[in-house]
Protein backbone atom coordinates (compact mmCIF):
# COMPACT_ATOMS: atom_id res chain seq x y z
CA UNK A 1 0.00 0.00 0.00
CA UNK A 2 1.04 3.49 -1.02
CA UNK A 3 2.13 6.06 1.36
CA UNK A 4 -0.34 8.42 0.92
CA UNK A 5 -3.25 6.03 1.02
CA UNK A 6 -1.88 4.31 3.91
CA UNK A 7 -2.16 8.25 5.99
CA UNK A 8 -5.48 8.84 4.56
CA UNK A 9 -6.95 5.24 5.69
CA UNK A 10 -5.29 6.24 8.67
CA UNK A 11 -7.48 9.56 9.48
CA UNK A 12 -10.68 8.06 8.05
CA UNK A 13 -10.49 5.23 10.85
CA UNK A 14 -9.30 7.79 13.35
CA UNK A 15 -12.24 10.16 12.43
CA UNK A 16 -14.52 7.32 12.32
CA UNK A 17 -13.54 6.18 15.85
CA UNK A 18 -13.52 9.24 17.50
CA UNK A 19 -17.08 10.59 15.67
CA UNK A 20 -18.39 7.33 16.87
CA UNK A 21 -17.17 7.22 20.64
CA UNK A 22 -18.66 10.89 20.75
CA UNK A 23 -22.14 9.85 20.44
CA UNK A 24 -21.76 6.54 22.49
CA UNK A 25 -19.72 8.18 25.35
CA UNK A 26 -20.96 11.89 25.78
CA UNK A 27 -23.26 12.62 28.48
CA UNK A 28 -26.97 14.23 27.12
CA UNK A 29 -25.95 17.39 29.64
CA UNK A 30 -23.27 19.02 31.87
CA UNK A 31 -25.13 18.28 34.95
CA UNK A 32 -23.08 15.32 36.93
CA UNK A 33 -19.74 14.52 37.73
CA UNK A 34 -16.63 14.40 35.49
CA UNK A 35 -19.31 15.23 32.70
CA UNK A 36 -17.26 18.40 31.69
CA UNK A 37 -14.29 16.82 31.75
CA UNK A 38 -15.44 14.51 29.36
CA UNK A 39 -16.76 17.38 27.12
CA UNK A 40 -13.43 18.83 27.25
CA UNK A 41 -11.80 15.87 26.26
CA UNK A 42 -13.94 15.22 23.09
CA UNK A 43 -13.60 19.06 22.37
CA UNK A 44 -9.89 18.72 22.01
CA UNK A 45 -10.44 15.46 19.94
CA UNK A 46 -12.97 16.78 18.12
CA UNK A 47 -11.31 21.02 17.25
CA UNK A 48 -7.54 19.64 17.79
CA UNK A 49 -6.36 16.35 17.60
CA UNK A 50 -8.33 15.60 14.32
CA UNK A 51 -7.64 18.54 12.82
CA UNK A 52 -3.91 17.57 13.52
CA UNK A 53 -3.93 14.65 12.10
CA UNK A 54 -6.03 15.59 8.90
CA UNK A 55 -3.36 18.45 8.56
CA UNK A 56 -0.49 15.98 8.86
CA UNK A 57 -2.23 12.54 6.91
CA UNK A 58 -4.10 14.57 4.41
CA UNK A 59 -2.33 18.04 3.96
CA UNK A 60 1.34 17.30 4.32
CA UNK A 61 1.69 14.14 2.95
CA UNK A 62 -0.94 13.96 0.65
CA UNK A 63 0.26 17.78 -0.70
CA UNK A 64 -2.85 18.93 -0.67
CA UNK A 65 -4.01 22.94 -0.45
CA UNK A 66 -4.17 24.39 3.20
CA UNK A 67 -7.60 25.64 2.89
CA UNK A 68 -8.95 22.16 2.66
CA UNK A 69 -8.56 22.16 6.72
CA UNK A 70 -12.13 24.06 6.28
CA UNK A 71 -13.42 20.43 5.63
CA UNK A 72 -12.51 18.76 9.05
CA UNK A 73 -13.63 22.07 10.83
CA UNK A 74 -16.82 22.21 9.43
CA UNK A 75 -17.70 17.99 9.78
CA UNK A 76 -16.29 18.45 13.17
CA UNK A 77 -18.53 21.13 13.91
CA UNK A 78 -21.59 19.52 12.24
CA UNK A 79 -20.47 16.64 14.85
CA UNK A 80 -20.68 18.62 17.81
CA UNK A 81 -23.88 19.85 16.95
CA UNK A 82 -25.57 16.31 16.98
CA UNK A 83 -23.40 14.50 19.89
CA UNK A 84 -22.40 17.32 22.03
CA UNK A 85 -24.94 18.18 25.20
CA UNK A 86 -27.89 20.40 24.88
CA UNK A 87 -26.01 23.74 26.44
CA UNK A 88 -23.01 23.07 24.52
CA UNK A 89 -24.56 21.93 20.97
CA UNK A 90 -26.74 25.10 20.99
CA UNK A 91 -23.76 27.39 20.09
CA UNK A 92 -23.17 25.09 16.85
CA UNK A 93 -26.77 25.75 15.75
CA UNK A 94 -24.96 28.12 13.24
CA UNK A 95 -24.73 24.68 11.28
CA UNK A 96 -27.90 23.93 11.26
CA UNK A 97 -28.76 27.86 9.57
CA UNK A 98 -25.79 27.41 6.96
CA UNK A 99 -27.45 24.19 5.70
CA UNK A 100 -30.41 27.22 3.83
CA UNK A 101 -27.88 29.07 2.06
CA UNK A 102 -25.84 25.42 1.35
CA UNK A 103 -28.83 23.76 -0.13
CA UNK A 104 -29.14 26.93 -2.14
CA UNK A 105 -25.71 26.46 -3.63
CA UNK A 106 -25.99 22.73 -4.33
CA UNK A 107 -29.36 23.26 -6.07
CA UNK A 108 -27.20 26.03 -8.62
CA UNK A 109 -24.48 23.71 -8.48
CA UNK A 110 -26.71 20.53 -9.94
CA UNK A 111 -28.38 23.08 -12.23
CA UNK A 112 -25.35 24.28 -13.84
CA UNK A 113 -23.77 20.48 -13.99
CA UNK A 114 -26.94 19.32 -15.56
CA UNK A 115 -26.42 21.99 -18.15
CA UNK A 116 -22.75 21.46 -18.37
CA UNK A 117 -23.65 17.42 -18.64
CA UNK A 118 -25.65 17.81 -21.54
CA UNK A 119 -23.68 20.63 -23.12
CA UNK A 120 -20.40 18.44 -22.97
CA UNK A 121 -22.12 14.96 -23.99
CA UNK A 122 -23.68 16.78 -26.84
CA UNK A 123 -19.95 18.15 -27.82
CA UNK A 124 -18.73 14.86 -26.84
CA UNK A 125 -20.20 13.05 -30.23
CA UNK A 126 -17.14 14.24 -32.13
CA UNK A 127 -14.22 14.29 -29.50
CA UNK A 128 -11.47 11.45 -30.49
CA UNK A 129 -10.21 11.10 -26.59
CA UNK A 130 -11.14 11.12 -23.53
CA UNK A 131 -13.05 14.52 -22.62
CA UNK A 132 -11.23 14.96 -19.12
CA UNK A 133 -7.66 14.98 -21.44
CA UNK A 134 -9.86 17.48 -23.45
CA UNK A 135 -10.44 19.67 -20.22
CA UNK A 136 -6.93 18.88 -19.05
CA UNK A 137 -5.65 20.64 -22.50
CA UNK A 138 -7.55 23.45 -21.74
CA UNK A 139 -6.80 24.22 -17.84
CA UNK A 140 -3.46 23.32 -17.93
CA UNK A 141 -2.13 26.68 -17.10
CA UNK A 142 -4.73 27.51 -14.72
CA UNK A 143 -4.80 27.04 -10.81
CA UNK A 144 -4.79 23.87 -9.26
CA UNK A 145 -8.68 24.91 -7.47
CA UNK A 146 -10.09 25.70 -11.15
CA UNK A 147 -8.41 22.57 -12.69
CA UNK A 148 -9.95 20.32 -10.07
CA UNK A 149 -13.55 21.48 -10.54
CA UNK A 150 -13.13 21.30 -14.25
CA UNK A 151 -12.11 17.33 -13.61
CA UNK A 152 -15.00 17.10 -11.25
CA UNK A 153 -17.12 18.55 -14.11
CA UNK A 154 -15.44 16.46 -16.89
CA UNK A 155 -15.55 12.75 -15.40
CA UNK A 156 -20.00 12.89 -15.80
CA UNK A 157 -19.59 13.22 -19.15
CA UNK A 158 -16.57 11.02 -19.48
CA UNK A 159 -18.40 8.14 -17.96
CA UNK A 160 -21.34 8.32 -20.59
CA UNK A 161 -18.08 9.04 -22.94
CA UNK A 162 -16.68 5.98 -22.22
CA UNK A 163 -19.80 3.69 -21.27
CA UNK A 164 -21.74 4.36 -24.81
CA UNK A 165 -19.78 2.84 -27.60
CA UNK A 166 -21.64 5.47 -29.99
CA UNK A 167 -20.00 8.34 -28.23
CA UNK A 168 -16.63 6.69 -28.45
CA UNK A 169 -16.49 5.73 -31.83
CA UNK A 170 -14.29 7.77 -32.89
CA UNK A 171 -11.50 7.28 -30.10
CA UNK A 172 -7.91 6.71 -30.96
CA UNK A 173 -6.90 2.85 -30.63
CA UNK A 174 -4.72 1.45 -28.08
CA UNK A 175 -1.10 1.24 -27.91
CA UNK A 176 -1.47 -1.95 -25.67
CA UNK A 177 -3.32 -2.25 -22.60
CA UNK A 178 -2.28 -2.29 -18.62
CA UNK A 179 -3.23 -5.68 -17.01
CA UNK A 180 -6.38 -4.91 -15.15
CA UNK A 181 -8.72 -6.82 -13.03
CA UNK A 182 -11.60 -4.62 -14.37
CA UNK A 183 -10.98 -5.26 -17.90
CA UNK A 184 -12.71 -8.87 -17.48
CA UNK A 185 -15.85 -9.37 -17.85
CA UNK A 186 -16.98 -11.16 -14.89
CA UNK A 187 -15.33 -8.19 -12.90
CA UNK A 188 -18.15 -5.99 -14.82
CA UNK A 189 -20.97 -8.56 -14.42
CA UNK A 190 -19.82 -9.01 -10.81
CA UNK A 191 -19.63 -4.70 -9.80
CA UNK A 192 -23.06 -4.23 -11.54
CA UNK A 193 -24.52 -7.18 -9.87
CA UNK A 194 -23.50 -6.50 -6.55
CA UNK A 195 -24.47 -2.59 -7.08
CA UNK A 196 -28.03 -3.52 -8.35
CA UNK A 197 -28.39 -5.30 -4.80
CA UNK A 198 -26.79 -2.32 -2.59
CA UNK A 199 -29.50 -0.14 -4.52
CA UNK A 200 -32.22 -2.89 -4.17
CA UNK A 201 -31.77 -2.95 -0.38
CA UNK A 202 -30.91 0.78 0.07
CA UNK A 203 -34.84 1.04 -0.84
CA UNK A 204 -35.87 -2.09 1.40
CA UNK A 205 -34.00 -0.61 4.36
CA UNK A 206 -35.24 3.33 3.98
CA UNK A 207 -38.67 2.66 2.49
CA UNK A 208 -40.08 2.23 6.11
CA UNK A 209 -38.86 5.56 7.16
CA UNK A 210 -39.10 7.64 3.78
CA UNK A 211 -40.69 6.49 0.40
CA UNK A 212 -38.81 9.59 -0.79
CA UNK A 213 -35.35 8.91 0.40
CA UNK A 214 -35.48 5.45 -0.42
CA UNK A 215 -36.10 6.57 -4.24
CA UNK A 216 -33.36 8.90 -3.70
CA UNK A 217 -30.58 6.55 -2.61
CA UNK A 218 -31.49 3.59 -4.56
CA UNK A 219 -31.29 5.64 -7.57
CA UNK A 220 -27.73 7.34 -7.02
CA UNK A 221 -26.99 3.97 -6.30
CA UNK A 222 -27.77 2.15 -9.41
CA UNK A 223 -26.94 4.94 -11.01
CA UNK A 224 -23.31 3.71 -10.71
CA UNK A 225 -23.69 1.31 -13.09
CA UNK A 226 -22.77 4.20 -16.04
CA UNK A 227 -19.91 4.75 -13.95
CA UNK A 228 -18.90 0.32 -13.82
CA UNK A 229 -19.98 0.31 -17.89
CA UNK A 230 -17.42 3.04 -18.06
CA UNK A 231 -14.38 1.63 -15.89
CA UNK A 232 -14.99 -2.26 -17.94
CA UNK A 233 -14.72 -0.19 -21.54
CA UNK A 234 -11.85 2.19 -20.57
CA UNK A 235 -9.73 -0.95 -18.90
CA UNK A 236 -10.51 -3.43 -21.60
CA UNK A 237 -9.67 -0.48 -24.67
CA UNK A 238 -8.82 2.59 -23.66
CA UNK A 239 -5.57 1.83 -21.12
CA UNK A 240 -2.91 2.91 -23.09
CA UNK A 241 -3.30 5.63 -25.75
CA UNK A 242 -1.62 8.41 -27.83
CA UNK A 243 -2.93 11.75 -27.77
CA UNK A 244 -1.25 14.36 -29.89
CA UNK A 245 2.05 14.43 -28.28
CA UNK A 246 1.23 12.83 -25.11
CA UNK A 247 0.88 9.15 -23.19
CA UNK A 248 -2.42 8.94 -22.00
CA UNK A 249 -2.22 6.18 -19.23
CA UNK A 250 -6.32 5.08 -17.72
CA UNK A 251 -5.79 3.31 -14.84
CA UNK A 252 -9.17 2.49 -14.85
CA UNK A 253 -11.97 5.11 -14.71
CA UNK A 254 -10.50 5.97 -11.29
CA UNK A 255 -7.18 7.68 -12.09
CA UNK A 256 -5.41 8.93 -15.43
CA UNK A 257 -2.32 10.44 -16.37
CA UNK A 258 -1.82 12.35 -19.42
CA UNK A 259 2.34 12.41 -20.14
CA UNK A 260 4.26 14.85 -22.68
CA UNK A 261 5.78 11.88 -24.85
CA UNK A 262 9.09 14.70 -24.60
CA UNK A 263 9.38 14.32 -21.04
CA UNK A 264 10.13 10.55 -20.94
CA UNK A 265 13.66 10.53 -20.74
CA UNK A 266 14.14 6.34 -19.93
CA UNK A 267 12.05 3.36 -21.00
CA UNK A 268 12.92 -0.47 -19.33
CA UNK A 269 11.90 -3.51 -19.94
CA UNK A 270 12.12 -6.38 -17.92
CA UNK A 271 10.71 -7.78 -14.02
CA UNK A 272 10.42 -5.10 -11.27
CA UNK A 273 9.11 -6.60 -8.04
CA UNK A 274 6.95 -4.28 -6.80
CA UNK A 275 7.31 -5.44 -2.85
CA UNK A 276 10.86 -3.52 -3.16
CA UNK A 277 9.41 -0.13 -3.82
CA UNK A 278 5.76 0.07 -2.44
CA UNK A 279 5.91 3.55 -1.94
CA UNK A 280 6.03 3.95 -6.17
CA UNK A 281 3.02 4.27 -8.86
CA UNK A 282 2.08 0.69 -9.95
CA UNK A 283 -0.44 0.49 -12.65
CA UNK A 284 -2.03 -3.04 -13.22
CA UNK A 285 -2.36 -6.12 -10.94
CA UNK A 286 0.15 -8.84 -9.95
CA UNK A 287 3.33 -8.65 -7.75
CA UNK A 288 6.34 -7.43 -10.95
CA UNK A 289 5.55 -4.52 -13.15
CA UNK A 290 7.57 -5.14 -16.90
CA UNK A 291 7.53 -1.78 -17.64
CA UNK A 292 9.14 1.03 -15.99
CA UNK A 293 8.89 5.26 -17.49
CA UNK A 294 11.40 7.85 -15.92
CA UNK A 295 10.23 11.53 -17.15
CA UNK A 296 13.17 14.52 -17.12
CA UNK A 297 10.34 16.23 -15.61
CA UNK A 298 7.94 15.17 -12.82
CA UNK A 299 4.52 14.28 -14.38
CA UNK A 300 1.27 14.42 -12.46
CA UNK A 301 -1.47 11.37 -11.76
CA UNK A 302 -5.08 12.36 -10.84
CA UNK A 303 -6.31 9.79 -8.82
CA UNK A 304 -9.67 9.70 -7.33
CA UNK A 305 -11.24 10.61 -10.48
CA UNK A 306 -9.43 13.47 -10.55
CA UNK A 307 -9.29 15.08 -7.33
CA UNK A 308 -6.21 13.30 -5.73
CA UNK A 309 -3.31 14.68 -7.32
CA UNK A 310 0.37 13.75 -6.79
CA UNK A 311 3.73 14.40 -8.88
CA UNK A 312 5.92 11.25 -10.11
CA UNK A 313 9.42 10.92 -11.47
CA UNK A 314 8.78 7.36 -12.57
CA UNK A 315 6.38 4.76 -12.79
CA UNK A 316 5.87 0.93 -13.59
CA UNK A 317 3.74 -0.87 -15.54
CA UNK A 318 2.07 -4.31 -16.35
CA UNK A 319 1.57 -4.16 -19.52
CA UNK A 320 0.31 -6.63 -22.21
CA UNK A 321 2.87 -5.89 -24.71
CA UNK A 322 5.61 -3.96 -23.43
CA UNK A 323 7.30 -3.63 -26.57
CA UNK A 324 4.93 -2.27 -28.66
CA UNK A 325 4.88 0.23 -26.17
CA UNK A 326 8.80 1.10 -26.08
CA UNK A 327 8.75 1.14 -29.65
CA UNK A 328 5.77 3.53 -29.62
CA UNK A 329 7.78 6.09 -27.37
CA UNK A 330 11.17 5.60 -29.09
CA UNK A 331 9.26 6.30 -32.78
CA UNK A 332 8.17 9.18 -31.35
CA UNK A 333 11.65 10.57 -30.09
CA UNK A 334 13.32 9.91 -33.26
CA UNK A 335 10.86 11.79 -35.09
CA UNK A 336 11.52 14.64 -32.69
CA UNK A 337 15.16 14.02 -33.26
CA UNK A 338 14.45 14.17 -36.94
CA UNK A 339 12.40 17.52 -36.86
CA UNK A 340 15.09 18.75 -34.92
CA UNK A 341 17.96 17.81 -36.97
CA UNK A 342 15.97 19.24 -40.21
CA UNK A 343 15.45 22.35 -38.20
CA UNK A 344 19.25 23.01 -37.77
CA UNK A 345 20.19 22.24 -41.36
CA UNK A 346 17.69 24.62 -42.60
CA UNK A 347 19.36 27.45 -40.20
CA UNK A 348 22.65 26.35 -41.24
CA UNK A 349 21.68 26.42 -45.18
CA UNK A 350 20.18 29.76 -44.53
CA UNK A 351 23.29 30.92 -41.96
CA UNK A 352 25.06 30.26 -45.19
CA UNK A 353 23.67 31.06 -48.29
CA UNK A 354 22.86 34.99 -46.76
CA UNK A 355 25.81 36.28 -46.41
CA UNK A 356 25.93 39.88 -44.99
CA UNK A 357 27.95 41.01 -48.58
CA UNK A 358 24.90 39.39 -50.74
CA UNK A 359 22.37 41.92 -49.53
CA UNK A 360 22.54 45.27 -51.44
CA UNK A 361 23.64 48.14 -49.67
CA UNK A 362 20.88 50.46 -48.65
CA UNK A 363 20.42 54.07 -48.46
CA UNK A 364 20.68 55.90 -45.75
CA UNK A 365 17.19 56.72 -44.77
CA UNK A 366 17.91 60.06 -42.65
CA UNK A 367 16.05 58.49 -39.54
Amino acid sequence: MRRNIKFRLIFLISAIISYALGFQLLPDSLDGSNRQLIVSAFSILYFCVLPVIYWYCIIKVGEQKLWKMLLIFSLSSLMARFSFPAEIASYFEFIAWLRYPIIAILLVIELFLMVSIIKALWQARNLSGDPRIHILDTFQEEDDKKRSLALVLASEPASWYYATPYLSRNHVGAITKLKLRSAARWHWFMMTLGTLVMAALAYVIISSWSELVAIIVASITGYGVIMLAANYRISRHYSIYGHQDKLVINNSVWGFMSINLEDIANVELGSYPRKSDKQGLHFGYGNTSNTKLSFSKPQTYFGGMGQLSERVDVIDMHVSDPQVLAAYIQEYGENISAQDDDSQRQMHDCETACEPGDFPAQADSGI
